[in-house]
């Protein structure tokens, strides 16, 4: 699947098998959020950005309007897959379960946090939402950060 950010004119790529792997932990943690770490690469002249793979965290805290992952450990995970792939950080991903796949202010400050910290090197992380429903997937919404805003994905 192919979509383009109109701010950045930065064409993002990610498999519908990956979405549906993202889709079946939204079904098993429901009714509770659930998230992780999204994987990937840019191409040569940084106009696409392929989403390859996820990580998940291994400790979080989650109830059904609140996730926060921790980072114990993924240091060492991302040097490993960087090693073996040439696949790196590249953003967040979460669920929102019986919302929407709009970002919320907290996922905004989030994201200003994250670009902002000392050992993420990447301009522009990648947030996707997935709006969960008991049972399947019912919209997902990717955005690109920038200078404290969010702008979506088409």
């Amino acid at each position: 699947m192919k979509l383009i950010n109109k701010h950045k004119n930065v064409e993002l790529i990610i498999s519908e098998e990956l979405l549906a792997h993202l889709e079946e932990y939204g079904i098993k943690y429901y009714p509770n959020e659930y998230g992780g770490f999204l994987m990937g690469y840019y191409s040569n002249n940084l106009k696409q950005l392929y989403i390859s793979d996820y990580i998940l965290p291994k400790r979080y805290n989650s109830i059904s309007c609140f996730f926060e992952r921790s980072i114990d450990g993924i240091k060492e995970i991302f040097e490993k897959i960087f090693d073996r792939k040439k696949q790196y950080y590249v953003g967040e991903w979460h669920t929102h379960p019986n919302g929407s796949s709009m970002y919320s202010q907290t996922d905004l400050q989030t994201m200003i946090q994250i670009a902002n910290h000392d050992t993420v090197n990447i301009e522009n992380p990648i947030l996707l939402i997935l709006s969960i429903g008991k049972n399947k997937l019912k919209d997902f919404s990717i955005y690109l950060y920038d200078k404290k805003e969010l702008y979506r994905y088409e």
